[in-house]
């Protein structure tokens, strides 16, 4: 019988990505989609550790089911770090992609492109129903561009231009992507967790 995880998000497309670096793993794969009742984990940590293992147990708790929760955010160096934990929703409720991005524009008038430097950071939580919990941490740096391109991924992909490439993450293949990625890196520490629960 597949072992079963279920990741602590209603976003497909981060559903989409998860599977593209874990698909090898004999895992059955569900997400909060598939369990109507789920609650809403209020994400009030002040860093992303404290986030992703905050929704990671909560979620095994309430499925009894093995959980993956990451939390992952885009740090700005000319803005102090900023929108860091409060990514997603930086522009305010409700969460928008694209008001975040033209926010974060804004704020960045004027910076030259050397100064537009910054770095998607990801904590990756697994957490059983029994309480453990197991954390992997990964970066990618890079800088910000001045216009969005590219219609892949989603967050601030548009915006952001990892180092040693001339393209934003949205314009980067998933497999490209996925191989530098903060949340490629950290589920890849990740994996050898995953792999050891599979053959248990």
């Amino acid at each position: 019988m597949k072992a079963r995880l279920v990741i602590a998000s209603r976003n497909e497309k981060k559903k989409k990505e998860l599977l593209q670096i874990i698909g090898d793993l004999n895992l059955e794969v569900a997400t909060l989609n598939d369990f109507p009742g789920a609650p809403e984990v209020e994400e009030d940590g002040l860093t992303f550790h404290d986030n992703a293992v905050k929704k990671a147990r909560e979620i095994a708790q309430f499925t009894g089911c093995m959980t993956l929760a990451d939390d992952s955010g885009l740090e700005v160096d000319a803005l102090g770090g900023l929108p860091g934990v409060h990514s997603a929703r930086f522009a305010g409720e409700p969460s928008d992609d694209e008001r975040n991005n033209q926010k974060l524009l804004q704020m960045l008038e004027g910076i030259p492109a050397p100064e537009r430097t910054a770095r998607f950071r990801c904590v990756i939580a697994i957490a059983f129903p029994d309480g453990r919990v197991e954390t992997a941490e990964g970066t990618c740096e890079g800088r910000i561009g001045f216009l969005p391109k590219g219609s892949a991924g989603f967050g601030y992909d548009p915006l952001f231009i990892p180092d040693g490439f001339d393209m934003t993450f949205a314009e980067l293949s998933p497999e490209v992507k996925n191989s530098i990625s903060h949340r490629g890196k950290a589920l890849q520490k990740a994996l050898k967790l995953l792999q050891s629960i599979r053959s248990d």
